[in-house]
């Protein structure tokens, strides 16, 4: 289990977690949703410590990764796929997804599971990354995560600003790595649909501060409409 004990997270100055607690279970997807804004991405760069600094606890099963660095964490089993993806335009395809198995104890290689996963990677490997679609783009990045071999993958929006038919081949994925290789997923999603359907849990964020949480058949219409509606 990934959980997160009493977390205050700050940029500078700028305190935007507030006494944050959560569970993520073993093999399940939790959702963490919110307007904009109200510190959904922070939560994820905590997790991995790529905020400028941050109390509480953060602990993935026995091992306590608060004070640890990033590279520490992933090599405990978290991977993170960014807002924006970010992955390395002058890069291949291949070079890009070994990047992200520089996290695994044996060094890098390339996951099978990802060349099945996105048979577009797998017959492009030689493609430069900044070629690609953004919906590529972001499955470079999913299958560079997996490239660390994780227990834990953090994903920050990974269909926003996708083409639709890319969108139901990112969920459908996600609901694979959970389901069959029993990954455990935090999603930060603002579809509601497809948190209700995908996810275990979910995590509702209003000004750095967790108000509502709870199994996702407790995810009403009328927290989504107070909580996330403009």
């Amino acid at each position: 289990m990934l959980s997160l004990a009493n977390v205050d997270s700050f940029y500078g100055r700028s305190h935007v977690l507030h006494g944050v607690s959560m569970d993520a279970p073993t093999g399940e997807i939790v959702a963490v949703m919110g307007r904009n804004g109200v510190g959904k991405t922070t939560l994820l760069k905590t997790i991995m410590g790529l905020t400028d600094a941050a109390t509480g606890a953060i602990r993935l099963d026995d091992a306590e990764l608060e004070k640890r660095p990033t590279f520490e964490r992933a090599r405990a089993g978290i991977a993170y796929v960014p807002q924006g993806r970010e992955i390395i335009p002058d890069f291949t395809v291949e070079e890009n997804i070994l990047m992200g198995g520089y996290a695994r104890a044996g060094g890098p290689k390339i996951p099978e599971i990802a060349l099945k996963l996105f048979p577009y990677l797998a017959e492009n490997m030689s493609r430069s990354g900044g070629l690609l679609s953004g919906g590529q783009q972001q499955q470079l990045a999913i299958a560079r995560a997996l490239a660390a071999e994780p227990k834990v993958l953090l994903l920050d929006e990974p269909t926003e600003g996708i083409q639709p038919n890319i969108v139901e081949q990112i969920e459908e994925t996600i609901r694979i790595l959970n389901r069959d290789l029993g990954l455990t997923i935090v999603l930060v999603e603002q579809n509601v649909e497809f948190a209700r359907a995908a996810a275990h849990r979910f995590v509702i964020i209003e000004k750095g501060r967790v108000i509502a949480s709870g199994p996702v058949a407790d995810l009403s219409d009328e927290l989504i409409h107070r909580h996330m509606a403009v």
